[in-house]
This record gives structure tokens, C-alpha cells and sequence, in this order.
């Protein structure tokens, strides 16, 4: 009888299919090691690679890793000196003793497919791997836990497969010095193309560009300062630059680029307001408080109608983790990109983060040493730059010393949680402004000082003031590949912008 009722509890049928063995291949294990005992050379066509917990049999992760251990100490690794390891070993007796070695050693047909079957034994274990991860992720959905939400199970699922995916891949190691002197060849090539143009993103900013020659792809850039400097106002100012480049340059390559900025200090109504500020040129204040004159109005409405087409993404969620920031880039990053000359490529040119202190450690990775923490951070942060070939640019607090000292322009040793941040960065800038301090330290008279000698100091004082009125340095203090050195700005408080410092002095002589 074929009723469907009988074909719905048939035990041949889907119910089996939870009894499948995970997939493996014995006879490749097997093959490797008999080939590794024959020939130790073969060892190094899967060191780089294949570890013990790779093997699916226990007995054969047993002894590859006596392998192991026998032939980097030296020495040869043969049934004759695995004995002295195995022959008590009560996996390898259970299995038949040093019998099954042998037999490991009489079982191989040549070596010359060695590097194939340690292949072979890593994509299985991937996918058993994936198996396990993917019973974890079922088993995890049915478990409903208040503090574990269905996104947070997403962020931490993506980041298993990222860390399956990127350890222990067979892809990389050496390449020849002839490749990569191709490769260099190439980058000089586009470079001589551009006439001088900027091999990285563009910041907006001429100076601070013929310094760094743009932000570069993988670079981990760090942006530094004490509070009120701007740094939140000279990163605002660099993505809605980069942003803008994407989306009017003739660049097939560049266009249609995306740029991402994680705000964990502001919302991101504060951050569109300050760009508005800044397009409309109408102070933010008065535009928080509603003081605009119909005039004004109008003029928001326009400039916000020019700025929404901009590709500028902003994720406002404050205390996100590396793993969260890293899964949030790779969706945006597979996005299309309309123009573009290869629309499947990745879709993000730039990724800002504001600021770094405020990054949530990894579950799991959470410890009492907060500069630990803040070195695992930074580590995932240049580690997602690398993944994505994207620049990333990390805001980033400085420690309270630059306060004591008389000489207020901060210095490497001045970054907060300092060892890790300047080690796994590749650019380190700190924004600076002199007129902050000079306006908190008005001089006031002194005791039996004469009225001359108050004039003077105030005098002095008014000067200096006026020599560096809405004046910025941007001190490049670290860069990888390129000179450090000083870059002025113009900072305008009122709309909270940057823009290129132009020297009245050198116009004036211009003029002249």
C-alpha cells in the first residue's frame, strides 16, 4: 500500500538521514601517514596547515602528532621511533598496537600525492566543523534567553564561520620574491598613471592628503585627541569627503563606494545635524534650538535634499563589539554598486569608528585588564581592515598626562591603553588645537603687578591668540609608509568643520 500516511513514517525515509556518519576519509588519513613515516620531507607539504585535531580517527590524530613532535625536535619519525612514544598508548594498543603502524607504514603507494590527501583531510574537517556549528546554531535558537537575542546569535554564528574560515587555511604562505616584485611593479604602474593623483582615499583635505597620500586599503588609521579637539568633527568632515568623492568621481573602480561610520558616542540625528550645519552653513546650535529665519529654513531643506544621496551609512548602537562591526561591514560590503565597473565587487571604501574606548569587548573575551581588552580590540579592527582590503579609521581618547605637562601637543605615549594602539596601527594622528588652551588661560593681574606689566602679558597673550584663532594641527605622529609631520587646519566652531588652512601671509605676498 503507498498511502501517504505509511510514506510519512517510513523509517527508510527522512528519519534516517539524522543517522548520516560525518563525512571523512580514513583511507586519505592513512595515506598521509604512511607517506610522512616513508618520507619525513613530506611533512612540510602540510605543516603549514594540518594539525592534529584535523584527523577525524583519534588513533591517526595520535600519531601525526607524535610525528610531529619527533621531526621538529630533529629527529626521524619511522615505526622504529614512534615506539618508544605509542607503543604504551592506550588508543594505539586498542587499535593493535605497533602492528597498526606498521601497517600505516606498508599501506602507502607513493608520497607524491601527500600535499593532496592533507588537503583533503582539512576540507573534511571544515565540514564537519560547519556540521557542529550549524547543530549549535539550532540547538542555541531553541534556547530562548533573555540577554542572548536572535541578533546577537546572527553576530556570534557569522563570527565562528569567519574564525573556521580564516584559520589554518592551506591558501597562504610563501611566495616567490619575483611575484612580488610583479606586484610592486603594478602599484608603481597605476601610481604613474594617476600623475600624482592619490593612491588611497581621499580625506577632503589637500594638505593632510600629500601627507598621507590618502587613506590605504588594510590600513588601521587612528585618529587621536583630548576632548574638545574635534576629533569627531575632523572624522564627520573626512567620511562625508570620502562619501562625496564616491559618489561624483569618474573612477570605475571607486564608484559607487559606500562609506560606514559607527557612532558609539553621538546618534546619528546629532551627526547628520553637523553635516547639515556644515552644507547649509547655519550654526548647529540654532538649528537644535529652532532659531532659523525662514531663509534659514530654506536653506536646510536644500542642503539636506544635496546630502541624501550621499553613500553614508551610520550605525548609532553604542557599546558594539568587533564581531558585531565586523558582520554589519560585510553585509554593507556585499551590497551592489550601481556604476560601478565590476558590480559584484565589494561596495565599502571607508570604515570610521567613534571612538575606540567605547567598543564592547567580544563575548568571552572579557577580562579585568582593561588594556587587554583594548589590545584584542584593536587587533580585530586592523584584522578587519586586512579582511575587507578597506582603510579603517578609529577615534581614540587620550590619558589625562597631556593635562600636566606645559607643552599640551600630545605624543604617542599620551594614547590611552598606549602599547597596543600604536603597535597594530599603521597611521596614528592627533588633532590639536592651541586656541582651546590659550582662551582658558586669560591672564589676570597679579598681586603688586603694575598696570605696564598686566598690559604687556595681555597684550601678548590677545596676540597669541590671534595668531592661532580657528587654527587645528593635525600631527601625524606615526605612519607606516610615508614621513610624520605637521598638517594645519582651519576649523570653524560655529558649523564644527574642517578645511584646508590656507596662510594669509603667503597670500598676502601673493598679492603683492
Amino acid at each position: 500500500m503507498n498511502s501517504p500516511a505509511l510514506k510519512a513514517i517510513d523509517p527508510a525515509g527522512p528519519v534516517s538521514s539524522a543517522f548520516r556518519a560525518p563525512p571523512q576519509n580514513i583511507d586519505a588519513e592513512k595515506a598521509l601517514l604512511g607517506a610522512i613515516m616513508m618520507n619525513n620531507r613530506t611533512f612540510e607539504r602540510v605543516s603549514d596547515f594540518l594539525l592534529p585535531e584535523h584527523f577525524s580517527d583519534p588513533v591517526n590524530a595520535r600519531v601525526y602528532e607524535s610525528c610531529v613532535r619527533l621531526i621538529e625536535q630533529g629527529h626521524q619519525a619511522n615505526p622504529v621511533t614512534l615506539k618508544t612514544y605509542l607503543e604504551r598508548d592506550e588508543q594505539i594498543v586498542a587499535a593493535g598496537g605497533m602492528k597498526y603502524i606498521a601497517a600505516l607504514a606498508g599501506s602507502v603507494v607513493n608520497i607524491i600525492n601527500a600535499g593532496d590527501y592533507g588537503k583533503l583531510i582539512y576540507d573534511l574537517f571544515l565540514r564537519r566543523q560547519l556540521i557542529a556549528l550549524g547543530d549549535d546554531m539550532v540547538n542555541d535558537a531553541f534556547d530562548v534567553v533573555p540577554d542572548d537575542t536572535g541578533l546577537a546569535q546572527i553576530e556570534k554564528s557569522e563570527q565562528r564561520l569567519f574564525d573556521l574560515a580564516s584559520t589554518g587555511a592551506f591558501e597562504g604562505g610563501f611566495q616567490t620574491f619575483e611575484r612580488a616584485l610583479a606586484e610592486a611593479l603594478n602599484l608603481a604602474e597605476a601610481a604613474h598613471r594617476r600623475e600624482g593623483a592619490l593612491a588611497g582615499v581621499t580625506t577632503g583635505l589637500i594638505d593632510l592628503d600629500r601627507k598621507l597620500g590618502g587613506m590605504h586599503k588594510s590600513d588601521l588609521i587612528i585618529l587621536a585627541g583630548r576632548p574638545s579637539m574635534g576629533k569627531t568633527a575632523l572624522a564627520t568632515t573626512i567620511a562625508f569627503n570620502a562619501a562625496e568623492y564616491f559618489h561624483t568621481t569618474e573612477n570605475a573602480e571607486d564608484r559607487g563606494k559606500t562609506v560606514a561610520f559607527f557612532s558609539l558616542e553621538m546618534s546619528s540625528e546629532q551627526l547628520a545635524t553637523r553635516i547639515l550645519s556644515e552644507r547649509a552653513k547655519i550654526s548647529s546650535h540654532e538649528i537644535r534650538t529652532g532659531k532659523l529665519s525662514n531663509d534659514d529654513f530654506a536653506k536646510l531643506v536644500g542642503a539636506s535634499q544635496e546630502l541624501e544621496v550621499m553613500p553614508l551609512f551610520i550605525d548609532d548602537t553604542p557599546a558594539v563589539t568587533v564581531s558585531a562591526i565586523r558582520t554589519r561591514c560585510r553585509r554593507l560590503a556585499r551590497t551592489a554598486r550601481k556604476g560601478a565597473a565590476d558590480p559584484a565587487a565589494s561596495s565599502l571604501g571607508l570604515i570610521v569608528i567613534d571612538y575606540l574606548q567605547l567598543i564592547a569587548p567580544n563575548r568571552g573575551e572579557r577580562s579585568e585588564n582593561r588594556v587587554q581588552e583594548i589590545s584584542a580590540i584593536t587587533r580585530g579592527l586592523k584584522a578587519l581592515a586586512k579582511e575587507l582590503n578597506v582603510p579603517v579609521m578609529a577615534l581614540s581618547q587620550l590619558s589625562r598626562a597631556v593635562e600636566l605637562r606645559e607643552d599640551k601637543r600630545p605624543q604617542l605615549a599620551d594614547l590611552r591603553e598606549s602599547g597596543t594602539i600604536e603597535q597594530d596601527s599603521d597611521v596614528v594622528m592627533f588633532v590639536y588645537r592651541e586656541q582651546y588652551y590659550l582662551e582658558r588661560a586669560e591672564p589676570q593681574p597679579k598681586p603688586d603687578e603694575s598696570d605696564e606689566r598686566f598690559n604687556e602679558r595681555f597684550s601678548k597673550w590677545r596676540a597669541n591668540c590671534d595668531r592661532v584663532h580657528n587654527i587645528a594641527d593635525v600631527l601625524v605622529a606615526k605612519q607606516r609608509h610615508g614621513p610624520i609631520g605637521n598638517v594645519k587646519l582651519h576649523f570653524e566652531p560655529n558649523f564644527t568643520y574642517f578645511s584646508d588652512h590656507i596662510d594669509s601671509s603667503i597670500v598676502g605676498d601673493n598679492v603683492s
